[in-house]
């Protein structure tokens, strides 16, 4: 029986007054001993009700008693049974309001890391494995197109992959993986391990086709007519930035953070020498509360800025994870909350209209907040103060507010359903759409979300196509 009183094993990081002057991994990951005494936390409870909290289904008690036991690649099978990005969810899932969130240690004290678990043995088991053998999809294999290469399109690929489909992803940019290359920091999410998540896909047959824009390049339509795809899944995520629609949004400096992560992560502007450009402002701002905001805030920090995040509501409103909060007040971030931009000011010389300066930010206006009652999504709305506006200085600020999917492929596909807002109207279980044979799931239906609910339901849709893909061949 497992000591109520152990607690939980601390996750070793880098210095906070080392990591933020670089972009290298800040989480350094458990050893073996530490692996196999927090796995024997694990009380296994025959309930399970860890595995009720995981969007993919992880049979978590039973990865951890591997662990415990030191066979850390009975660990990794089990793991892999359910998920096709275990070094991934590892790192960037919000496991506290997920599996660790209803683990029964957690009710008295403290849950199992089971994140912290999932990356170890992920992790072990890339440096310890052989690499699996190519596999080529049947001729005769029903093919399925997978639209977008982000954690939803991934995982729906790897599944139909999985059970025999010849499976083709088209992915807008350069490299393949989405929101994981081009929004996740480095310091967060290491590219090597996306890489190598996505050549194991690819190991199991699935094709995929970078610097295709589908609704440019040719439309879903033609998925069906011209290339002779059974199925299309749209993972296309969100990735269209949103403004706050305030004066001086325009000038130079403001950006969103979209822009700027994609700068950085996708195109590592912050190298030395690298050909895309990225401001390396003095004092930065970021408009936000959320991961992302977090993000681009530990990225302008390691650019050599101060920063501060602005925040309308409190502290313990935050959106953000909690280790993403602490983790960058640990770097030196300052986080004005109750606080709301009413205005951006640009730098004016009306002495020398050459002055390189001019058209450029120098600071926002900004009012203090405080909350009220509950807005329609349970949280206390907040109010600006009357007579409280002040002046926060900065030559750059970045809106970190949230995305909506790009309207590109709805524009371009006939009869699919679509929200107010832009996203794809899908079933919720299966991510079935309103044409015959298109599936969606992940940001491209939700909005702005998390890497594990778009591969819960990239998942989903992977078991509805196949039970769809069965049905069609039937009835030939």
């Amino acid at each position: 029986m497992p000591d109520l009183k152990t607690p939980r094993h601390p996750m070793p990081t880098q210095p906070s007054d080392v990591r933020n002057h670089n972009f290298e991994e800040v989480a350094l990951g458990y050893d073996e001993e530490t692996a196999i005494a927090e796995a024997n936390r694990c009380l296994g409870c025959k309930g399970m009700p860890c595995v009720g909290g995981c969007p993919v289904k992880i049979h978590i008690p039973a990865f951890i008693a591997e662990v415990a036991k030191g066979d850390f690649e009975a660990a990794y099978r089990v793991i892999a049974e359910a998920s096709a990005l275990p070094a991934v969810c590892g790192r960037v899932c919000p496991q506290e309001t997920q599996c660790e969130g209803r683990c029964v240690r957690g009710v008295k004290s403290e849950s199992v890391a089971i994140g912290r678990l999932e990356r170890f043995v992920a992790d072990y088991h890339a440096a310890h494995a052989k690499a699996a053998e190519q596999k080529t999809p049947d001729p005769d294999a029903q093919k399925a197109a997978v639209i977008g290469s982000g954690p939803a399109g991934l995982t729906c690929a790897g599944e139909l992959a999985r059970r025999g489909y010849a499976v083709t992803v088209f992915e807008a940019l350069h490299l393949a993986g989405g929101v994981l290359v081009y929004g996740i920091p480095e310091f967060r999410l290491p590219k090597a391990i996306v890489r190598r998540e996505i050549e194991g896909l690819c190991r199991m047959g699935v094709k995929i086709e970078t610097n295709t824009v589908v609704g440019k390049t040719f439309s879903v339509d033609e998925l069906f007519s011209l290339y002779g795809f059974d199925a299309v899944f749209i993972g296309s995520g969100a990735g269209l930035p949103k403004f706050m629609r305030i004066p001086g949004e325009n000038l130079k400096g403001v950006l969103s953070a979209n822009e700027f992560l994609t700068r950085i992560n996708l195109m590592k502007a912050y190298r030395e020498g690298s050909a895309t450009p990225v401001q390396h402002a003095r004092r930065v701002a970021v408009v936000g509360g959320g991961n992302v905001a977090m993000d681009a805030a530990r990225c302008a920090k390691r650019l050599g800025a101060e920063v501060t995040i602005v925040y309308r509501r409190g502290m313990e409103e935050l959106p953000a994870r909690r280790e993403e909060v602490e983790h960058a007040v640990e770097e030196g971030i300052v986080f004005r909350t109750l606080t709301n931009p009413i205005e951006i000011i640009g730098y004016e010389n009306p002495d020398d209209r050459r002055d390189p300066r001019n058209g450029f930010v120098s600071g926002m206006k900004c009012i203090k907040m405080e909350l009220g009652e509950p807005d329609a999504s349970g949280r206390r709305r907040p109010v600006e103060v009357p007579g409280s506006e002040f002046f926060l200085e900065s030559d750059c600020v970045i809106m970190a507010l949230g995305t909506s999917p790009n309207p590109l492929i709805t524009s371009t596909t006939a009869g699919l359903d679509t929200e107010r807002w832009g996203g794809i109207i899908a079933d919720p279980e299966t991510g079935a759409t309103s044409r015959a044979g298109v599936f969606a799931g992940g940001d491209a239906v939700t909005g702005a979300a998390t890497v594990i609910l778009a591969m819960g339901a990239g998942k989903n849709a992977a078991a509805a196509i196949d039970r769809y893909l069965q049905e069609k061949k039937a009835a030939k």
